[in-house]
């Protein structure tokens, strides 16, 4: 028995290094929200859905700051600026799978199916998003957008109804990604459309092929892939909620990338020659939102005692062990427009009882702080961050409860407006100051729930819509720079933190590179021995 023994046990030494030589492996902080991306705002769900499976007209490149084309070859901008005009690449290839078999390549009606079923409430998919189009509400692009013109079978025209100097790079963000049109009237047809959420068709570098919720994601590549194929024969996303455990597989091999590291994770590698960190400045903003629709948040008074009553040093050291930057506004300081002249709030607790009473708080008030289970890139540490916050709004007399809710969960409702203070962190798409300004600020993102800090004024309002109506840089910084001391007065965030984006990767990964915008781009990854 022992000679037949030793070749079986070699073989299942063998086979899981075999069946494993072109399959990458990830490991994420959390379940996907869908796969139609349009329906959503997670970070964690753009990164399943539009980063693997989807592409856009045109992508923003991080490394040269400019966008570039993708599938649109080349585009024009009318001198008003109220015309773009683009002109299709000829060979780009929708995914082929058991359950869709495309008999045609991309070509213009997709790209109109796309925008059409968020914009028109008259067409017959706008519905199938039961809770509307977030982004597309919060960029205002039903009131932006005049018209899109099938100018030919691989170009089209978008008319706007006023000059707006974000809209080529609001093209390049996750939601604005291209779908299907022929897939999408197959499953009208079958009277399955929610099937776009859950057996998703792109035309990206990897195919879909399962999710199990709270375990995995699994991914072929494309073939056809117009930038070519991808350098691992198969994807696969390990959700793995616990940062600690996520360090524990990449170390045996589990997996080969592991997302949303812990600062001390990336400590803890130093000296493992099977490991190795990458990390970028992260065009990011941790920050706590503070409804100001809820009584007596909706006071400013009481807004900025909460802000004096943080000891964001403190903070800073305990959630991301200094491997951040202490955050005073909206946006990164290397955001061009960033106004450096705010003075924020130093943490004062004398100076937040004293304007508790101003507010008629002086015994305090209760409030709840909602925050996740997981850590992420800009939330490390939930737990440790919403006690640190609720023990210093304890001394000024504020009793806050702490709220764990699960993330997908947590974005439902906060998107509600149920929460009163809200752990949350936006990441900007495209380098551009507005991407951070109209999502969380603007009258329109309250109605499509981005705008965690449900404040709406016709001044601010103004001002964000004015900055994207010129292409002048100055000018547009003037307005953004006013926009910012109406936040910072009015106390809309208690701002945390821009980090530092890490990833963990073991040694035989090549082609990786970490966002500053948190997105993820595995196309290029090989895996060498």
């Amino acid at each position: 028995m022992r000679p037949a023994a030793l070749p079986l046990l070699l073989i299942s030494l063998l086979a899981p290094a075999l069946a494993h030589a072109s399959t990458l492996s990830v490991c994420t902080e959390a379940s996907p929200d869908g796969f139609d991306v349009v329906q959503y705002n997670a970070l964690t769900t753009t990164n399943a859905s539009a980063d693997v499976l989807m592409n856009r007209l045109v992508e923003f490149d991080a490394t040269s700051g400019t966008l570039q084309p993708s599938l649109a070859q080349t585009w024009d901008v009318s001198p008003d600026g109220l015309n773009y005009s683009f002109t299709l690449r000829p060979d780009v290839s929708f995914h082929r799978t058991d359950y869709f078999n495309p008999s045609r390549l991309l070509n213009a009606d997709d790209v109109l199916f796309s925008f059409q079923r968020m914009l028109d409430p008259a067409h017959p998919w706008h519905k199938v998003a039961a809770s509307g189009y977030p982004h597309a509400q919060s960029m205002q692009l039903p009131s932006l957008i005049k018209s899109i013109d099938k100018t030919g079978e691989l170009s089209l025209r978008f008319t706007l109804n006023r000059p707006d100097a974000t809209f080529l790079a609001t093209l390049s963000m996750g939601f604005a990604s291209i779908y299907s049109a022929e897939y999408a009237a197959q499953l009208l047809a079958a009277g399955t459309p929610e099937k776009l959420n859950s057996q998703p068709i792109g035309s990206g570098p990897f195919v879909f092929k399962r999710f199990q919720k709270d375990a995995s994601v699994r991914y072929s590549a494309h073939s056809n892939y117009f930038a070519g194929t991808p350098g691992v024969d198969n994807l696969v996303f390990a959700i793995t909620p616990d940062a600690n455990v996520r360090l524990q597989k990449l170390r045996r091999g589990e997996c080969h990338i592991a997302l949303s590291p812990k600062p001390q994770d990336v400590k803890a590698i130093e000296g493992d020659s099977h490991l190795q960190s990458v990390n970028t400045a992260a065009f990011m903003t941790a920050f706590v939102a503070i409804n100001s629709q809820h009584p007596p948040l909706d006071q400013p008074a009481v807004r900025q005692a909460i802000n004096l009553a943080f000891d964001k040093a403190s903070y800073l050291q305990a959630v991301f062990e200094n491997s951040a930057e202490a955050a005073n506004g909206p946006y990164p300081p290397n955001t061009w427009s960033y106004a450096t002249e705010l003075p924020g709030y130093n943490h004062d607790p004398e100076k937040a009882r004293e304007l508790l009473k101003t507010a008629g708080l002086a015994d305090g008030f209760n409030t709840t702080i909602w925050t996740r289970p997981s850590g992420s890139v800009l939330n490390p540490n939930p737990s440790v961050g919403a006690q640190l916050l609720q023990a210093d709004l304890a001394k000024i007399g504020i009793q806050a409860e702490i709220r764990v809710i699960e993330w997908g969960e947590l974005i439902r409702r906060a998107k509600a407006g149920e929460h009163d203070l809200l752990f949350m962190g936006w990441a900007g798409d495209n380098g551009d100051p507005d991407n951070f300004l109209t999502p969380q600020f603007a009258c329109a993102s309250v109605e499509s729930g981005l705008n965690f800090a449900r404040y709406c004024d016709p001044q601010l309002d103004k001002l964000i819509a004015d900055g994207k109506r010129t292409s002048d840089h100055v000018q547009r910084s003037q307005l953004y720079k006013q926009a910012q001391q109406i936040i910072q007065q009015q106390a809309l965030w208690l701002p945390l933190a821009h980090p530092t984006a890490y990833a963990l990767t073991r040694k035989e990964v090549e082609g990786y590179q970490v966002s500053p915008f948190g997105r993820q781009d595995f196309a290029k990854v090989r895996l060498v021995p």
